[in-house]
């Protein structure tokens, strides 16, 4: 299962979306309606699930589902 798929079902599952709403090139933050605060709650879980730590400053002008999971892939 590729990153970007496993990060969909993820924020799926946490923001109570259904799955087919989101997409890849979706921008976060506008497909589900979050803050920085609820951004940075649900980095905190993709941390753990993945086992990686991502700095906050790789993360800034991250915005879509694919940009976050090649974030992700370079730290594993």
């Amino acid at each position: 299962m590729s990153t970007t798929t496993r990060l969909l079902e993820l924020a799926a599952e946490h923001f109570s979306v259904a799955l087919g709403e989101l997409a890849a090139d979706d921008d976060f933050y506008d497909r589900l309606g979050i803050d920085s605060l609820q951004a940075l709650e649900f980095l905190s879980e993709l941390e753990m699930e993945f086992d990686v730590e991502i700095p906050d400053y790789e993360l800034q002008g991250v915005r879509t589902f694919r940009a976050l999971a090649e974030q992700i892939d370079k730290r594993r």
